[in-house]
């Protein structure tokens, strides 16, 4: 899997800039109608207000956020407020819309180690993504439903407290926390539809699941 090894700030931004041009180079390309259809999106026709020339805008949600692609001018912003976007969010959102396949979701859950060729990055992926968690709410996991709900997270039913938050329409992150007691120290999972290969690569799907635990550590924090 790409970006384990070691690289200058300069060197990982130049392999995203290239990321990003590659993946809306390939939107372009594609139908709108069809990525829309396979990512749960949607898309309008209209013109735009500088050029007074035809745009194609594709409504995307992303972390519980309705998020705006505008084609061919390759805006990508937060619809509601027109803020724009990270270059890291934006080539996720490029990757979901041009990855997405459309296939309906298994209701199997798997964890990330169980992805086909990640069982070998699966401790780099619980050092992101789970272990940030354990530490804000492995001994009040009572308080991530309400961290969860903030990031349009619902309820779920596995371990002692779950979540499950939609990263995109149909990319959904289940987060379960087992308490601690006097033998065992608290526990917690990251699982996924094993369909979700269908919709993100696996570097992709771990940067995710590693936005989602920051933004619920994040939440929680004293202001």
């Amino acid at each position: 899997m790409a970006g384990q090894h070691l690289s200058s700030p300069s060197v990982r931004g130049q392999g995203h800039e290239l990321a990003y041009r590659l993946a809306y180079e390939q939107l372009l390309h594609m139908d709108v109608a069809e990525v829309c259809r396979k990512a749960g999106a949607q898309y309008v026709i209209g013109r735009s207000k500088v050029k007074e020339r035809p745009v194609t805008r594709i409504l995307v949600q992303y972390m519980s956020q309705p998020c705006v692609v505008t084609l061919p001018d390759g805006e990508i912003c937060l619809q509601d407020s027109g803020e724009g976007l990270s270059l890291r969010d934006k080539i996720l959102i490029l990757h979901y819309l041009t990855v997405a396949k459309g296939t309906p979701a298994t209701n199997r859950m798997i964890t990330f180690g169980q992805l086909p060729g990640c069982a070998s990055y699966f401790t780099v992926f619980q050092q992101l993504a789970v272990v940030p968690l354990l530490n804000r709410f492995g001994d009040e996991p009572e308080l991530l439903p309400e961290a969860a709900a903030k990031l349009g997270g619902q309820k779920a039913d596995y371990g002692d407290v779950s979540v499950v938050i939609n990263a995109f329409s149909r990319v959904p992150v289940t987060i379960a926390l087992w308490r601690g007691d006097d033998e065992f120290s608290p526990r917690g999972s990251m699982m996924l539809d094993s369909g979700i290969s269908d919709y993100l690569p696996a570097e992709d799907i771990r940067e995710v699941c590693g936005i989602i635990a920051r933004k619920l550590v994040k939440s929680v924090l004293p202001s």
